[in-house]
């Protein structure tokens, strides 16, 4: 791909009126498109060569931008499985200078199912998890909490790690349904196990964290081109100073989970709400045009991920043979049903020798009481009060959102009756 050059790399999106650009170097083709029949599908990088006799900064960025922002280790990567990539090796990076922890995400269809940063698992979510918190290493942890945000939408996920990958954390991912991962690097050992994933065919990234993208972004639409500044607001916990509610107790563990919950939907598909406690996404609301309507998406994830912990799910007694998959959905299942269908309620019994007695919605009820601590962010302010009000039925305490509506304060009153903290940071991070 390549045409006339002239030296605008970067030129400030207030200069408008300049033509632009951009040659680009074939780098490979991609298994296909979004779908099997867009036949053509491949992935190119900036052509350095274009910007050699610029001024040494635009050259600069140009020899940069150039690069590879990762190498394939393994498998055939697919166009929608490097969308997932670059976004979550985007989040996993930012959430691991934010916090200074290792961080995980857990990717599909350009949004994160969850993300986490790696903080010990208590007993009751080990149990819930299925796995021995004391063997797990602190990025083990991170997945492992990443995965279970959401397990069901994560099936088949692509993982996004900001730390070399150790044995350990191989392990756990060798027993998932993934498509792929980017990370750093690996150890010896892990990338021999994660290798032999697929059959062989696990898609398999290393990531450049030296790589510095371009200022600027530029995509095509029906045959036009979008120009625009890349999203490069730093999330920092600083953002979380500035509290408007009359309960200005905001501590470290909220602010941690705030920050975590705004990196999260910097990189979710707009309109994009996330509930996050003790370092670990609980339900993440993506690409829903009404605000609220994320909020209550949003919401009934985090619902499910509070009642899996509920003594009856974790008693249920399954069939000798029973896979973990299996025993994960038919838990989920569990949770709700009393809405199953007649044939679904048959195929889920196969599961038992003997019919589980159901959890009543009064017992659902009193143990959501217990549900308490939890965070919400907005990837924009909230328009009227009735995001405040639902949220206030799973346990939110504490609040993170640009503010900026001409009901700022309507919204702001609602969150002190209901006694929350709430901070207005001033940035908005849609991400389309």
């Amino acid at each position: 791909i390549s045409s006339r050059p002239n030296h605008n790399l970067s030129a400030p999106m207030s200069d408008s009126s300049k033509d632009t650009t951009r040659v680009y170097k074939f780098v490979r083709n991609l298994k296909y498109g979004c779908n099997p029949h867009q036949k053509f599908a491949a992935i190119y990088t900036l052509d350095p060569e274009t910007w050699k006799n610029s001024e040494k900064d635009i050259a600069d960025e140009a020899k940069n931008a150039s690069k590879m922002p990762f190498k394939v280790l393994n498998g055939n990567p697919g166009y929608i499985n490097l969308l997932d990539a670059m976004n979550a090796w985007q989040l996993v990076l930012e959430l691991k200078a934010a916090l200074n922890l290792p961080a995980a995400a857990s990717f599909k269809h350009v949004s994160p199912a969850g993300a986490a940063v790696g903080m010990p698992i208590d007993e009751t979510l080990a149990e819930v998890y299925d796995v021995d918190a004391k063997a797990l290493t602190p990025l083990a942890a991170a997945y492992i909490r990443a995965r279970h945000a959401d397990p069901k939408s994560s099936f088949g996920d692509f993982v996004a790690l900001s730390d070399k990958v150790d044995e350990q954390t191989a392990k756990i991912l060798k027993r998932e349904v993934s498509d792929g991962i980017i990370a750093p690097g690996y150890d010896e050992k892990a990338l021999e196990i994660l290798k032999g994933k697929k059959g062989g065919k696990y898609l398999v990234l290393e990531g450049d964290v030296t790589f510095k993208p371009p200022a600027n972004e530029y995509r095509e639409v029906y045959g036009l081109c979008f120009a625009q500044k890349r999203n490069d607001t730093i999330v920092t916990k600083k953002m979380f100073e500035n509290v408007v509610t009359k309960n200005k107790d905001m501590p470290e563990a909220a602010v941690i989970d705030g920050v975590l919950a705004t990196i999260c939907a910097k990189y979710t598909q707009s309109n994009s709400v996330g509930f996050a406690k003790g370092g670990q996404m609980v339900g993440v609301g993506a690409g829903q045009q009404s605000r609220v309507d994320c909020v209550k998406l949003a919401g009934s994830k985090l619902r499910i991920w509070y009642l899996r912990q509920h003594p009856k799910v974790r008693g249920l007694k399954f069939k000798k043979g029973c896979k973990r998959v299996e025993r994960l959905n038919a838990k989920l299942s569990y949770i709700d049903e009393a809405d199953m269908t007649g044939p679904e309620r048959k195929a889920w019994l196969q599961y038992f020798d003997s019919a589980p007695e159901p959890l009543t919605e009064q017992e659902k009820k009193e143990f959501l009481k217990g549900l308490a601590g939890v965070t919400l962010a907005s990837d924009a302010f909230f328009p009227f009060r009735d995001n405040i009000d639902v949220a206030s039925k799973y346990g939110v305490k504490y609040i993170a959102q640009p503010g900026g509506s001409n009901r700022d304060q309507a919204v702001t009153d609602a969150c002190d009756e209901y006694g929350m903290v709430m901070a207005h940071h001033g940035i908005r991070v849609f991400h389309h």
